[in-house]
């Protein structure tokens, strides 16, 4: 094996030379990573004896993307295009080995391999419509000529992602291996070496586009009318679909140009800015100051919530719709009724528009034990207060929880704005207790502001926090103050 770098390294299996990234923690398209990618293929396209070459990533994924803290700084290193061309233009066969996630650029590199095989849980996609972006290295032009201009056209506004099975079923892999992934992928070149299959551009491939620019216009027309309040006010969903239509319309190198200057406009401008703002932000929000990065959650199997209001309601909702199990207490029989009904009311809404069946509608449901009697949440590892914002009631209700709850068990109260530390003196537990306040409507609302007590456990803390990323929220760590 010869290390290019100290990300890219390429050794050979016979005739198949094997070019690994590893570069953690997801393999991003670094400079460092562009100039290994650089030098392999290089070596490769002036080694006689290599008649094939795989693309392999070490760690938990394939190239996951763009460095995107290299966004908005001086260029260095080998540019992305050159080593698209190195792989595209390579004199033998490139097969890029793809598991965990092929994204944005990572989907880029792999579509200028020749052929393509993954594990079947890898996942492809193009999401940059989610920074305000697009592709902008050549992703808008070969996608659709892979995929169909409609396929394409939904990932790149979207930013959705494509699993294995379809990605083999529309042609974006050739193959999907079992067992080793990096075996798979040197036996598949084999195959193409024996068979003496094309070097294969996907640049070069019409045929799948889906038809001329006068045949595919009235799609992209009913794509913008069926999208209008969706994308109403960003620039960047109208971009990627120009995009598409340009790969439609021109030959290939023409798209690229309209790729790119669509793709300047949006990265100098302000959208973009923002919404990579709010990316890092979201990220930076995740690591907590005194807290071992290591530090493991506690298990949770079970929520139990006080409070079948529409906070009490929208808060169990979230655990329910990730397999978790909820026991949701009230009072009164009334004001239970009518909050399991609120609930089931909301799910059936979603089954009515397509997001998921009525069948799902049950199982979540299903998972939800309605009470009138708080000695049900003995069992519950998390017991989340959702009442009236009084400090009296509240204090009352932790005295209460004390006496119940398991050892063990995370208290936490949603209150917006009442002292933490209060509540928790209620209880001979200080350190169990956390606030975790929720955003109304609570199923919706990705914001899940996390509140750390005087005496809250460290551990109590990173459970809070997991259990919202868990559920889809976006944990912000606050501490004790008024308001």
């Amino acid at each position: 094996m010869t290390a290019i770098n100290t990300v890219v390294d390429l050794a050979k299996d016979g005739e198949i030379a094997v070019v690994t990234v590893n570069s953690p923690p997801v393999n991003a398209l670094s400079a460092d990573v562009r100039d290994g990618l650089a030098g392999a293929f290089a070596a490769i396209a002036a080694d006689p004896a290599v008649k094939a070459a795989v693309l392999v990533c070490a760690g938990r994924t394939f190239i996951a993307g763009a460095d995107i803290s290299e966004f908005g700084k001086p260029p260095r290193g080998a540019s992305l295009p050159a080593v698209q061309d190195a792989m595209e233009s390579s004199p033998v066969p490139v097969i890029a080995a793809i598991h965990g996630t092929a994204l944005g650029g990572g989907l880029e590199v792999a579509l200028c391999a020749h052929y393509r095989v993954s594990d079947a849980k890898a996942k492809f996609g193009l999401p940059e419509v989610k920074l305000g972006l697009l592709p902008g290295a050549g992703g808008t032009q070969r996608l659709p000529r892979i995929v169909g201009a409609n396929k394409a056209t939904e990932m790149v506004t979207s930013g959705a992602q494509m699993g294995a099975k379809d990605a083999l079923a529309t042609g974006l892999v050739d193959e999907v291996v079992d067992g080793d992934l990096t075996a798979g992928a040197v036996a598949f070149a084999r195959k193409v070496l024996a068979e003496k299959r094309p070097l294969k551009k996907v640049r070069d491939d019409n045929s799948k586009l889906g038809g001329s620019a006068a045949d595919l216009a009235p799609f992209f027309a009913d794509v913008r009318k069926a999208n209008a309040k969706a994308f109403k006010g960003f620039d960047a969903p109208e971009a990627n679909i120009k995009c598409i239509e340009a790969a439609v319309a021109l030959p290939f190198e023409e798209g690229l140009k309209v790729e790119r200057s669509e793709f300047m406009k949006l990265m100098t401008g302000l959208q973009s800015a923002a919404q990579r703002h709010v990316f890092f932000a979201e990220r930076a929000a995740a690591k907590i100051d005194g807290l071992p990065a290591d530090m493991q959650p506690l298990p949770m199997k079970k929520v139990g919530v006080i409070g079948a209001g529409t906070m009490g309601g929208g808060i169990s909702m979230n655990f329910l719709s990730v397999g978790i199990p909820v026991t949701i207490v009230e009072m009164k029989q009334e004001a239970l009724d009518r909050g399991v009904g609120v609930i089931r009311k909301n799910y059936e809404n979603s089954a009515k528009k397509g997001r998921f069946s009525m069948e799902e509608v049950e199982a979540r449901m299903g998972r939800l034990t309605p009470s009138l009697n708080m000695e049900d949440l003995a069992d519950c590892d998390l017991i989340i207060e959702a009442v009236f914002e009084n400090m009296a009631i509240k204090k009352d209700i932790f005295g209460r929880l004390d006496k119940i709850a398991k050892p063990g068990a995370i208290l936490a109260s949603n209150t917006s704005y009442l002292d933490v530390d209060e509540i928790a003196s209620a209880t001979s537990r200080p350190e169990s207790v956390v606030g975790m306040h929720y955003f109304s409507p609570a199923n919706v609302m990705r914001l899940l502001e996390v509140v750390r007590g005087a005496k809250t456990d460290p551990q109590v803390l990173a459970t809070a926090m997991a259990m919202g990323k868990a559920t889809g929220k976006i944990a912000v760590v606050a501490g004790v103050c008024h308001g």
